[in-house]
């Protein structure tokens, strides 16, 4: 939809792999629609993952014992965090929808995205207690995980030895974008495209731009443990 913004989070080393064929199509399908599309290709970034002492800028709120919540939160509320998180920060205050685009690396995201969420989401800018989950900071923001897996849908279905899909979802949808208040759409997930024929792999792309041309009418999922759980 025309003036809407989107930040799509892409995180893999092979910009010629299927994830980036998927952030590729996201990016062309949603700027043909007139929404300003951001990238951040945390790879090509060498985006740091690591929650350390160099994510605050000046003097410590307590030198005597480090603690990297306490001080992230004293950061941000005086704008002494580092330049990459004030970036970032900035991408997601301005983006309507953030999209993230990465393989399943055993059962979660890969270590880089996480190291996303640990910097940036941090207390003051996403969340502060009460203010979370419903009321959280994000409250007025979209997100979707789109990701591609080894397994197939059978191994992912209820029952089955990896278990319900959705279970991996708690910690991603649940526990991160709805405890900052983010309202999340049903994720977008292709199973196998390393093992699938390339016709497969191309009717996978047109179905993933097919959902972006009416994504913006999608409603949100129930974000309570029985869209997980039952």
């Amino acid at each position: 939809m025309a003036g809407r913004k989107v930040l799509i989070v892409y995180a893999h080393q092979e910009p010629k792999s299927f994830n980036g064929s998927l952030k590729r199509v996201a990016v062309e399908e949603l700027s043909k629609q007139g929404c300003s599309v951001m990238v951040s290709d945390l790879y090509a970034m060498q985006f740091e993952p690591r929650a350390t002492r160099n994510d605050i800028v000046g003097c410590l709120h307590n030198s005597e014992e480090f603690n990297y919540g306490m001080e992230a939160l004293e950061a941000y509320k005086r704008g002494g965090l580092s330049s990459d998180l004030i970036e970032e920060q900035k991408k997601v205050q301005e983006a309507d929808l953030m999209i993230f685009q990465f393989p399943l690396y055993w059962f979660s995201m890969p270590a880089i995205m996480k190291g996303w969420m640990d910097r940036v989401l941090v207390q003051g800018f996403a969340h502060e207690f009460p203010n979370c989950y419903d009321s959280g900071l994000l409250k007025n923001k979209l997100a979707l995980f789109s990701f591609t897996t080894g397994g197939s849908k059978e191994m992912y279905a209820k029952g089955s030895i990896n278990g319900d899909i959705r279970y991996l979802l708690w910690p991603m949808q649940h526990g991160i974008m709805h405890f900052c208040g983010v309202k999340v759409l049903a994720p977008h997930i292709c199973f196998t495209p390393e093992y699938v024929s390339e016709e497969k792999r191309k009717d996978m792309l047109i179905a993933w731009a097919q959902r972006l041309r009416t994504l913006w009418k999608e409603e949100p999922i129930i974000c309570s443990p029985e869209w997980y759980f039952k």
